[in-house]
């Protein structure tokens, strides 16, 4: 049996010396870089997004609900009149609760009562749709005047982003080559194959100019606006191969 045992021993012994030399000549390691390159573009927006509503009470829920559609109804009919489209009106909220009042009475255990409805509070909001921004102070001071008494905040936006993302990413690409051949030139070698690209996108709004913002507030305009500009900006992450100064391969 030990004669039997050796060879296969010394076998495996051979196979396992072998292996680590087969593997370094077939083995070739790759030198990469990795870079980050940003691309911005500024636009001036051509929309806004206004919510605004109605909150009334009442004593019933039907009585505050008709207060309500009378408010609402007014409210919508201005936008109209202000050039609103119906398609960029849309409700984004409807609420009917009752309102309560509360109490530091007990009952003869000690426990404090519950409180007791006082009457309801019925709330709707609409987003709008604004592209005429030259509007938006008027629109806002006539929907306040009929009766809007909840205004959530103005969004701006460019309508269209696709060829100024287009160009973003263009600036980004190139931001990114730039500095990558910096890096290479300086260490005396070249850049290889694109070995992988990703990418990360957002928009915040510019910085207004104090001239634009005066020029606003002197303005004879009821709600002074001023829309400023939307910056959006792509990060683009690339990966290259470096070829040695040696490497002669294309």
């Amino acid at each position: 049996m030990y004669k039997a045992i050796l060879p296969i021993t010394a076998a495996l012994s051979l196979a396992a010396l072998a292996t680590p030399a087969a593997y370094a000549d077939e083995q070739k390691y790759t030198s990469t870089i990795n870079i980050s390159g940003v691309g911005e573009i500024a636009a001036a927006p051509d929309m806004a997004v206004v919510t605004s509503g109605v909150v009334t009470d009442g004593e019933t829920a039907r009585e505050a609900l008709t207060a309500n559609n009378e408010a609402m109804t007014a409210l919508v009919e201005v936008l109209k009149q202000a050039g609103v489209e119906d398609k960029d009106i849309q409700t984004s909220g409807f609420s009917v609760q009752p309102n309560y009042v509360h109490t530091d009475k007990r009952d003869e255990n000690g426990y404090r009562l519950p409180p007791k409805i006082s009457g309801y509070r019925v709330s709707n909001n609409v987003t709008v749709r604004i592209h005429d921004l030259d509007n938006i102070g008027a629109v806002i001071d006539s929907a306040v005047t009929v009766g809007a008494n909840t205004i959530s905040g103005i969004n701006f936006a460019v309508s269209d982003t696709e060829e100024l993302m287009r160009d973003a990413r263009k600036r980004a690409m190139e931001d990114a080559m730039d500095t990558a051949k910096i890096y290479t030139e300086t260490a005396g070698v070249t850049l290889g194959n694109v070995i992988s690209i990703s990418e990360n996108q957002n928009y915040a709004p510019a910085p207004m100019k104090m001239g634009a913002r005066m020029a606003m507030a002197e303005a004879d305009m009821a709600v002074p606006v001023q829309a400023g500009e939307m910056t959006y900006s792509i990060t683009v992450n690339v990966q290259w191969e470096i070829k040695q100064g040696d490497d002669k391969s294309e």
